[in-house]
């Protein structure tokens, strides 16, 4: 009998770049995010010996360690109250990933993700509907020759402005995989991961002189899982732009702490 939890703090600065180039009337812009993360692992293993009876193993692993870069490039398109993206994303690793070390940030497999995004915004009625959806080819883990299936997310979120600075919203995730695992490293057999989960959103926009600066924290709960760890997932997320021209071309940088428990 196996029994596996994990505490993680995740740090996600992101900087987003919106170029002045346009593509098929859209905005073109791409983005650079350098995770850093201390996963903690928790692994309890009881085996039961004929000879020498319950034999009980406890292991605990707890280290900061680098995770692998993610680039993404997308199109923004607007008309009224819509606007919408599509875009391409890969997981470049580049992480400090060590084969048989419980706590990694890094998965130490490259990755592309294909995704499309629609919001739709009414500011004369203060709604904000939106929804992410895409598919992750996964490749193999050169360290342990394990390849993870492909992958199949969709976001979505509700959020109403209370006023002008200060918002509340539903939000939630669908995660299922696609395609079984496989490689000489999945010993334990083609795992098809799922998980739902559902949660509340809450933010506030200020200035600090002619800067604005917007904060959201996001709270997840996980549900129906299948061959994967069920918890809590907490996002803080800061986003301040840092250069803003007169043609709307902006450089921001944004960053995000993820409590998973």
């Amino acid at each position: 009998m196996a029994n596996v939890s994990a505490q993680s703090w995740i740090e996600l600065p992101t900087t987003l770049w919106v170029t002045p180039a346009k593509i098929l009337g859209g905005d073109l812009a791409f983005s650079l995010t350098v995770p850093v993360g201390e996963p903690r692992v928790n692994a309890n293993l009881l085996v039961n010996s004929p000879r020498f009876g319950p034999i009980g193993l406890s292991v605990t692993d707890s280290r900061a360690n680098l995770s692998d870069f993610f680039l993404q490039s997308f199109v923004g398109w607007h008309a009224g109250n819509f606007h919408w993206q599509l875009g391409v994303g890969g997981v470049i690793p580049s992480g400090t990933y060590v084969a048989g070390q419980l706590s990694n940030a890094s998965l130490n497999r490259p990755a592309l993700d294909v995704f499309g995004t629609l919001t739709w915004l009414d500011p004369a009625i203060g709604w904000d509907l939106s929804a992410a959806v895409g598919v992750t080819f996964n490749q193999t883990n050169t360290a342990t020759d394990y390849k993870s299936g492909d992958e199949f997310h969709l976001e979505w979120a509700a959020t109403k402005y209370i006023t002008k600075e200060f918002t509340l919203g539903l939000v939630g995730y669908y995660y299922q995989q696609l395609t079984a695992d496989s490689g000489t490293g999945a010993r334990l057999g083609g795992y098809e991961g799922r998980v739902v989960a559902l949660g509340g959103s809450i933010g506030y926009t200020f200035e600090i002189g002619k800067l604005p600066v917007s904060t959201r924290l996001k709270v997840y709960r996980e549900f129906d899982a299948v061959n994967r760890m069920e918890g809590t997932a907490g996002y803080f997320t800061v986003s301040v732009p840092v250069a803003i021209d007169t043609n709307a071309v902006a450089l921001a940088q944004g960053r995000t702490i993820k409590a998973k428990f």
